[in-house]
C-alpha cells in the first residue's frame, strides 16, 4: 500500500508564546508536529504493520520543517518530502501537495483534522478535490480490507459510518488513536532514511500559480475576563439574585 501523510510544523501552545506587533515572536518558540497529524503517522503505521507498504511524510514549509519530519521517520515512516517554499496560506499549501502528490499514485493519504495554529481545516479536502479522489474527515476508526474502505467518522457528538473504496483522503480526528513516542533506535534509523527536498521548479509550478489568496492581518490574544463571582446565603436568595445580576448586569434576561 503507498500511503503519504501529510504533516504541518506548528507551535507548540502548550508552551508560552509572545506576540509582538501582532505576529508571534518565533524566536524561543517551541515547534512541533501538529497534534492531529500525529494520529494520521500513527495510524498510516499501524496499517503497514497490518497490511504492508510504504508510507512517506511530506511536508510543505521552510528547511527547519525537517526536525518534524525526523520525527515522523522516527515514530516509523519510511520517507520524508519537503516541499520547500516559506510563505503562503491554505491554497498555496494545497496545491503544491496536490501537484507533487498527482505523480505519487497514492493509494491512501492521511491527514490532520486541523492545524491548532490555524484550525481552518481545509488543507485535506483542498487536496482531495484537486487529485480528484474522495475524502472523508474527522475519522475516529479505519478498517481497510482489499480495496473496500470502512471509516467511522465523528459529527458533533454522534458518529457515522461510511463505505467507500481506495484511492481516498482521510483526516484524523482525536480518538483515532494514541500516537507512539519514538524510540531510540528509531531516532537512530530515522538519520539515514530519505529526505528529498523539493522545489518550485520541480512541480513545475511557478510563484504565480501557488500566490496566497488570503492575508493574516493581526494575531491578538482574547480580552481577559473579570473574575467569576460567588453567590453566598440561602438558596432562594442566591436565586434572587442570581436573576437580579442576568438582568441588571448580564443583561442576558
Amino acid at each position: 500500500m503507498n500511503i503519504y501523510v501529510l504533516v504541518k510544523r506548528t507551535f507548540d501552545t502548550e508552551e508560552k508564546l509572545s506576540l509582538k506587533n501582532g505576529q508571534i515572536v518565533e524566536d524561543g518558540a517551541e515547534f512541533i508536529i501538529n497534534p492531529y497529524d500525529e494520529y494520521a503517522v500513527e495510524e498510516a503505521i499501524q496499517l503497514k504493520e497490518k497490511h504492508g507498504g510504504e508510507i512517506t511524510v511530506v511536508s510543505v514549509g521552510g528547511e527547519e520543517s525537517e526536525k518534524e519530519l525526523r520525527t515522523a521517520l522516527a515514530m516509523g515512516a519510511d520517507k520524508a518530502v519537503l516541499i520547500n517554499i516559506e510563505d503562503g496560506d491554505q491554497y498555496t499549501t494545497s496545491r503544491l501537495l496536490a501537484q507533487y502528490l498527482k505523480e505519487q499514485s497514492p493509494d491512501l493519504i492521511l491527514a490532520g483534522n486541523v492545524a491548532i495554529d490555524g484550525g481552518s481545516g481545509q488543507v485535506g479536502p483542498r487536496v482531495a478535490e484537486q487529485l480528484e479522489i474522495p475524502y472523508i474527515t474527522t475519522i475516529t476508526k479505519l478498517d481497510i480490507e482489499g480495496e473496500k474502505v470502512t471509516v467511522v467518522r465523528d459529527v458533533e457528538g454522534d458518529s457515522e459510518v461510511i463505505e467507500t473504496s481506495l484511492p481516498l483522503l482521510v483526516t484524523a480526528q482525536q480518538g483515532l488513536n494514541e500516537p507512539r513516542y519514538p524510540s531510540l533506535p528509531g531516532i537512530m534509523k530515522a538519520k539515514k532514511k530519505p529526505l528529498v527536498e523539493v522545489e518550485l521548479d520541480d512541480l513545475d509550478l511557478d510563484e504565480d500559480d501557488v500566490e496566497a489568496k488570503t492575508k493574516t492581518i493581526e494575531i491578538y490574544l482574547p480580552p481577559k475576563k473579570d473574575a467569576g463571582r460567588v453567590l453566598q446565603g440561602e438558596i432562594k436568595d442566591q436565586v434572587t439574585e442570581l436573576v437580579n445580576l442576568l438582568h441588571k448586569e448580564a443583561k442576558v434576561i
